[in-house]
């Protein structure tokens, strides 16, 4: 019987084909395609500017540091994500915090963030950054937000790693109409690929000529940036302490060779997770709600058991599925209760709708490749588990 991953990439013909023509040019490490991969993704997502990086948590990092986020700010995040979204805010010496969940979406709760501003403004303690992610593939409520940080004077930076190709409003997430910046991760087990990477999207040219010099140590070619005379042709200049988070040619021409496939992509999940909801229906799960103002990319089909109900515990749910070869995964440890964050003096019970969230989540497998045999093998097996 064959193992069932949660997630995994779909390479085509055509995607190989286009990485042999790159290892064939003159240029693997960083050429032309880069530029013409930022260009197709901004032009999908509606944004102005886009800057491919090496990955999503070096797209956060690079964001913090282009808002100046320093030492003696607060970056505010959702408990319910991969560490990353929260340790970019560290990476800059900056504290965290964290608001917690919706219960029905999972995503930052705008009414748990509106309190915590109200309080926070009083004791003069904003935050400079709030990152919203939106989890699973289903957009943060991002007009609010947007309203918030206008009220409250804070920046607003998308963690949209789940979310290329889903939209809010009728728009493509990542058109960064309601935030500085927003971060897509193209992991091999997002939406596309380009084994490692990702992108920033920004419609403020300030925002994206930093960027650029960021994620390259600092360092600029351009004449009038340079506080002296250039020396010739062959000089730049280190105007700020950057970073090496470069993404490769070899991994952009696979990233072009993906977008042309990202609807399609998008569009099985979508089939994939209106199968799973059909057919879940009566068992005792709480199965995704979606928000009426979003499209999902579907990343994660994040089912919630209902534990009164069954006679198992969540663990042992959890256990036999990957026992019967379904790879089952869990989105996510709340991140305040890592060893790392209990040492700054969060504890279990601070979030606590992230933490029911928590005891009661499981990912079901969901991939573009997953065939309707596979996928119902995944509900038997689910079905015959809860009995």
């Amino acid at each position: 019987m064959d193992y069932i991953p949660y997630g995994r990439q779909s390479i085509s013909d055509a995607d190989i084909e286009a990485v042999v023509e790159v290892l064939r040019s003159d240029w693997i490490t960083q050429g032309p395609i880069i530029d013409d991969f930022e260009q197709v993704v901004a032009e999908y997502c509606g944004a102005k500017y886009a800057v491919a990086v090496s990955s999503a948590t070096a797209g956060l990092h690079l964001a913090c540091l282009a808002l100046d986020l320093g030492p003696e700010d607060t970056l505010w995040t959702s408990p319910n994500t991969f560490v990353a979204s929260a340790n970019c805010g560290r990476y800059c010496g900056a504290s965290v915090n964290f608001v917690d969940i919706d219960s029905k979406t999972y995503n930052l709760s705008l009414t748990a963030l509106t309190r915590r501003l109200e309080v926070a403004a009083h004791k003069g303690q904003v935050p400079k950054i709030v990152v919203p992610v939106h989890l699973a593939g289903q957009s943060c409520e991002m007009e609010p937000l947007a309203q918030l940080a206008q009220q409250y004077g804070f920046h607003v930076l998308e963690d949209a790693s789940h979310a290329i190709g889903a939209r809010y409003q009728g728009q493509a997430v990542g058109c960064c109409n309601f935030s500085a910046m927003t971060v897509f991760s193209f992991h091999p087990v997002k939406i596309i690929t380009t084994g490692e990477g990702g992108m920033i999207l920004t419609n403020r040219s300030d925002l994206y000529k930093r960027l650029i010099r960021l994620r390259s140590h600092g360092i600029t070619r351009d004449v009038k940036l340079m506080t002296e005379d250039s020396h010739g042709p062959w000089y730049y200049q280190q105007l700020e302490l950057g970073l090496n988070y470069r993404m490769t040619d070899l991994q952009a021409a696979l990233g072009i060779s993906q977008m042309q496939r990202l609807d399609e992509f998008v569009d099985q999940r979508r089939k994939l997770a209106a199968h799973y909801d059909r057919l879940l229906a009566d068992l005792p799960l709480t199965l995704p709600w979606q928000h009426a103002d979003t499209e999902s990319s579907w990343h994660l089909y994040i089912i919630r058991l209902q534990l009164a109900k069954i006679e198992r515990s969540h663990h042992q749910i959890f256990e036999a599925l990957r026992e019967a070869k379904i790879g089952v995964n869990l989105h996510y440890i709340p991140v305040h209760t890592q060893p790392y964050y209990q040492q700054m003096g969060f504890t279990w019970g601070d979030f606590p709708v992230a933490e029911q969230y928590y005891r009661e989540a499981i990912s079901l497998p969901l991939y573009y490749g997953l065939t309707e045999a596979k996928q119902d093998r995944v509900i038997q097996t689910l079905r015959e588990i809860l009995r």
